[in-house]
């Protein structure tokens, strides 16, 4: 029997008629649901790294994160947050994010079948390749980490991109049909309030206006449909409103502060010129600046892109298995490419939205965001070049999960080809469509598994069940402060674990944390000089320092008012050496130049200190203030002490500080929740967070070593044991050889 041919039949199906089919709903949902209930298991308890817990703290009280202020994910966050869910607050966010992707995913399912019914006649392999577009695109790595950990707007804004797009593609089945119009509107809806959760709500935009010019450009003569469509966005970017009318209620989280009222809202504050100004500076990021410059070569940005689209398909942390992840990444990406392809030969009519988007979502996203080398790529480059302080795959979030789309097209277009193929060696007739018969399909279905891969590769890194790792870090540095103290902090991993700490699980709230990045700018400094004091619990609070009298400071930490506050300069120069006193404390500051943050900083301490106890994250902000000698590290932190330190039995010299025996070893075995919890987690996947288990590590080996200089050889075994555990969970042994020696 000879196998008919119908190669040209199939190249003369360009672009089609509308095809016939009815859009799959309820599979879509029951995709939805498995994609859930996966992110479910796998879900994380708590907080994690990076902006995680800033945006949950904000969202609980509901506040202002970091500009632009994404204020409808605020509104939705806080209202999420309120619903009678299983488990904390944290997995409440948690879980808003799961369900989003698990949303999108159902977009994606819909797209992808409808994609599919360009050439394929049976229901069953349409939904076949909808599912395995369902299952790549939701367990890319990159996709699975941010939908099981909150950690921003992503996992929202992915949902209004997926929603955008289905209402698209089907508008290009009929753009002159009855719904056309109102499909378009709803498009410019979405699009608004998208942009309100993150800029990245207008991703879509290039994509819909290129399909409206090809498949009906006349819709941009209806001035009537595109002035309903300007009102309908700009409806949809009302969300910004709360951002200064929240900002004047000085909720505990208000960064950028886009509101000229001072200390109470009112009327002619909320409607001023200067709140307008403020509001736009927020929207359009003024704090950070304007990149003018390419922040790496284009190639080298791509090369980012890469980077981290080898991480979707197998998140090798460890780089233990490099070779696997590259050929995994070149089977995807040429997946991807023939998809491409096939949906270009197959369906002009949703290719010219698709196309267009992955173009945006690729090369022109890749040139838009004008990275600087990543923190992972390149290594033997070293530091000579500028790197972004962490990895940014999290920006390309959904270009990963698009790819999941035209993947499963390649797949399915491969599938249908080897069953072509076990049907012409069998000299079996192909069915009367011109198709390969079922059983050739069936056969030819262990091609399929390949759709598993990111499921099977990124089961362990995107996993967070079980980690509470984060929170405790930020309880366990707030408890390193004694009560009514101040903590002067780096950056993000120092910070927002502490404020999720604060403002969600009420830990420590007695304890104002100070930025230095913020320290910089006016906001911070006028929030600081009005937050109130709050109350410390004695009986919540550790118990090392039950035994002490600590009573509430009467001011703000700051005695300047907002005018004087306001006038600090940026930098003043230095010329000569000049000696900082207060009290017994002298700090020589060194000729150059100090910063703002810097003099905020010595003005604190002129101001507060000794009646407020000062910490610092980390030493080296301490000495560049000239301050190295009056400071002794208690566990986590380093305490500003009067005077000069003298080494002693229970106080040692480390390195260029100091250590503190007594309290350092009081926090470590009767507080810090951390290193057991480490040693529970098994691994850290995210290497620019690094250290944070480091400092753990650090800070129970100069434990340690003081314990066994002291001939305490019990205890400091007890702690090096528990060290080592957590170096070998961490995989830190490389950047610490010497928690490996013993």
């Amino acid at each position: 029997m000879t196998a008919v041919n119908t190669r040209s039949a199939s190249r003369a199906r360009v672009t089609p008629t509308a095809p016939e089919y009815d859009p799959s709903y309820k599979a879509a949902a029951i995709a939805s649901l498995a994609i859930f209930v996966l992110y479910y298991a796998t879900i994380a308890p708590s907080t994690w790294m990076w902006d995680t817990g800033e945006y949950m703290a904000a969202t609980k009280v509901l506040g202002l994160p970091h500009p632009p202020g994404n204020p409808f994910f605020m509104l939705i966050g806080n209202v999420f947050g309120q619903l009678p869910l299983p488990g904390s607050y944290a997995q409440q966010i948690n879980t808003m994010a799961a369900v989003a992707s698990a949303l999108s995913a159902g977009f994606w399912f819909l797209i992808t079948e409808r994609i599919l019914s360009g050439w394929l006649p049976r229901s069953w392999q349409r939904l076949t390749g909808a599912a395995l577009a369902t299952l790549i695109g939701a367990t890319a790595f990159t996709v699975w980490n941010q939908s099981v950990v909150n950690e921003k707007v992503y996992t929202i804004s992915l949902f209004f991109f997926t929603a955008v797009s289905w209402l698209m593609i089907s508008w290009t089945d009929d753009p002159d049909g009855p719904k056309a119009d109102r499909k378009l509107i709803l498009v410019a809806y979405l699009l608004g309030l998208g942009y309100a959760n993150h800029p990245a709500g207008f991703l879509a935009m290039p994509a819909v206006g290129f399909a409206i010019v090809v498949r009906r450009w006349q819709t941009l003569l209806n001035w009537r449909l595109l002035v309903k469509g300007l009102i309908v966005l700009l409806l949809g970017l009302t969300p910004f409103i709360y951002e200064p009318i929240r900002a004047a209620y000085f909720p505990p989280i208000n960064e950028g502060e886009p509101t000229a009222c001072a200390t109470k809202i009112d009327a002619s504050c909320t409607f001023s010129d200067l709140t307008r100004v403020r509001l736009m500076a927020n929207i359009n990021r003024e704090q950070y600046g304007d990149k003018l410059e390419r922040g790496a070569p284009f190639t080298a940005q791509v090369g980012m892109w890469w980077l981290y689209f080898k991480w979707q398909w197998l998140r090798d942390a460890h780089n233990e298995q490099m070779v696997l992840q590259a050929v995994l990444a070149v089977l995807f990406l040429s997946l991807g490419l023939i998809g491409g392809y096939v949906h270009w030969m197959h369906d002009r009519r949703t290719f010219w939205y698709f196309g267009p988007l992955m173009f945006t979502l690729t090369l022109a996203l890749i040139y838009y965001m004008n990275f600087k080398y990543g923190w992972s790529q390149a290594p033997e480059l070293g530091d000579d070049v500028e790197r972004e302080v962490r990895d940014r795959d999290y920006f390309y979030i959904w270009s990963y999960s698009a790819w999941g789309v035209w993947a499963s097209v390649g797949l399915v277009y491969i599938w249908q080809s080897i069953a072509q193929m076990i049907d012409r060696s069998a000299e079996v007739a192909f069915d009367t469509a011109g198709y390969a018969t079922k059983r050739a399909w069936l056969l030819a279905t262990p091609l399929l598994l390949i759709a598993c891969v990111p499921l099977v590769g990124n089961l362990k890194a995107a996993s967070h069940r079980g980690d509470t790792f984060t929170a405790d870090w930020g309880a366990d540095m707030l408890n390193s402060v004694e009560p009514y103290g101040i903590i002067i902090t780096n950056g993000d991993n120092d910070t927002f674990p502490l404020w999720y700490a604060q403002e969600v699980e009420g830990i420590r709230q007695d304890v104002l944390v100070l930025v230095t990045s913020y320290l910089n700018t006016d906001w911070f400094v006028r929030q600081m000089i009005r937050r109130p004091i709050r109350e410390y619990d004695a009986a919540k609070g550790p118990a090392i320092y039950r035994g002490g009298t600590w009573p509430k400071p009467k001011g703000p930490p700051l005695k300047m008012t907002f005018a004087e506050a306001d006038a600090v300069p940026a930098y003043m120069e230095v010329r000569e050496p000049q000696v900082f006193r207060q009290r017994d404390l002298a700090a020589t500051i060194q000729p150059g130049f100090i910063m703002r943050d810097q003099l905020i900083t010595l003005s604190i301490i002129r101001d507060s200190y000794p009646e407020r106890s000062i910490y610092f994250s980390t030493g080296g902000y301490s000495r560049g203030l000239g301050l190295g000698s009056y400071t002794m590290r208690q566990g986590l932190v380093e305490k500003l002490v009067e005077k000069p330190i003298v080494a002693g039995r229970d106080t040692v010299q480390v390195g260029d500080g100091f250590l503190d025996i007594p309290r350092s070893y009081g926090l470590w075995t009767q507080v810090y929740r951390g290193p057991n919890e480490l040693i529970d987690l098994g691994d850290w996947v995210d290497r620019p967070s690094l250290g944070i288990p480091y400092t753990y590590a650090v800070t129970g080996y100069m434990i340690a070593e003081a314990l066994r200089a002291q001939g305490r050889t019990v205890e400091a075994s007890s702690i090096t044991t528990q060290i080592q555990k957590m170096a070998r969970a961490a995989r830190i042994t490389d950047v610490f050889p010497a928690l490996g020696d013993r």
